[in-house]
């Protein structure tokens, strides 16, 4: 079976918003009230597929959070903390540091351990941070830090949280759904991720895979209305709602998502599809000059940062626009000390989009007369 149809949009090599199918784009042209009993169905659906992508354990629950990710890891963080309780967050790139900002704003009390952003945080640093301070009661990582693409050991920094009876909280916004997760095996409390990744959705929604114990005990800890995580999903085990209106044509992308992810052949499956798109990618741009920021180790296959050419003619806006003259979209940087670019491998594309893309990179570093000689080894 092909899982890749065409589509006549430019192609999407970017962290998402991502290409989608065009059966995902036609689930969108139903109109479904939101308390009708077929969408409560729809609801119910996903959230159990969720939970199964997610883990075998009946511990767990998903609660769907209407806006981006950021949306969810800000109910998360300003609903499970209690007033008391002090949070500690692995920071190596802009999305964890965008989780320090959140808890400041709501005013929790934050510990941060702060690495570069070619560098995993250090597990020897977690520890100690755990064992000399008492008062921290959450902590919370970001496992693919699109910032650069670098994976963060989930499992590692888990089993090391759990060893101190703390609560865990993984951003897994560009990861889950491509790289299989267990939460329970990775003692992870609440995990986040969002509609428009790796499952191949629409934009519209977050959602939080939580240890159900936890949000129960979390309940009254909310600091505000809309993004009260604990109430959202009180009403969707209730009467299978949203409190507020949903994105009732964005789940329904969703669940055609999920279906296609399973007919893929689950996680694993998609995992191998971007992991090819990588390797194909890498390859060619390593052949044309370019080369990769992160040490080979620490490279995921969700996105590649790539530092500008050292020749005079590069512009980043020029190169951008004529990719994307040509129908393909990357990504700009987002590093604090480098220029780099970044180019996604996930989404509804394939290794034939990818050298399509190679082709269209070369064609526009020779329209810019840039000609770069050496071929960069790993």
């Amino acid at each position: 079976m092909n899982f890749l149809p065409p589509w006549k949009d430019k192609a999407l090599f970017t962290p998402g918003p991502l290409t989608t199918s065009a059966t995902v784009k036609q689930a969108m042209l139903r109109d479904l009230g939101s308390r009708d009993n077929e969408f409560i169905a729809v609801i119910k659906d996903v959230r159990q597929r969720l939970v199964r992508l997610g883990t075998n354990s009946d511990e767990y629950t998903a609660v769907l959070i209407q806006g981006s990710g950021t949306y969810g890891i800000e109910s998360t963080l300003s609903s499970v903390i209690p007033p008391d309780g002090k949070l500690l967050i692995l920071i190596n790139g802009a999305y964890g540091h965008r989780m320090l900002k959140i808890a400041g704003i709501h005013r929790i009390l934050t510990e941060s351990l702060i690495f570069t952003e070619d560098m995993q945080p250090d597990v020897s640093a977690l520890e100690s941070a755990l064992k000399n301070d008492p008062a921290i009661s959450h902590v919370a990582v970001v496992h693919c830090e699109t910032t650069t693409g670098i994976i963060n050991p989930i499992d590692v920094y888990g089993e090391i949280v759990k060893r101190y009876h703390r609560t865990y909280i993984v951003d897994a916004m560009s990861s889950f759904g491509a790289y299989p997760v267990d939460l329970k095996a990775c003692g992870i409390d609440y995990l986040v991720s969002s509609s428009n990744k790796c499952i191949e959705g629409v934009p519209g929604f977050s959602f939080v895979l939580a240890r159900t114990d936890s949000l129960m005990a979390a309940r009254g800890f909310a600091r505000t209305l809309s993004l009260d995580l604990f109430a959202q999903w009180e009403g969707l085990e209730g009467d299978g709602q949203f409190r507020f209106t949903p994105p009732t044509h964005a789940i329904l992308a969703f669940r055609q998502a999920l279906l296609e992810l399973e007919q893929e052949g689950g996680v694993s499956a998609r995992g191998k599809r971007y992991h090819e798109n990588y390797e194909i990618a890498l390859s060619a741009m390593q052949a044309m000059g370019f080369k990769p920021y992160l040490d080979k180790s620490l490279r995921g296959y969700i996105i590649t940062s790539f530092y500008y050419p050292e020749h005079p003619n590069f512009k980043f806006k020029e190169f951008y626009e004529r990719l994307s003259d040509k129908g393909h979209v990357i990504y700009p940087g987002k590093l604090t000390h480098a220029d780099c670019f970044r180019m996604g491998h996930i989404g509804r594309l394939g290794p034939g989009d990818v050298a399509s893309l190679m082709a269209a990179v070369a064609e526009t570093l020779n329209e810019m007369d840039i000609h770069m000689l050496v071929k960069v080894e790993e």
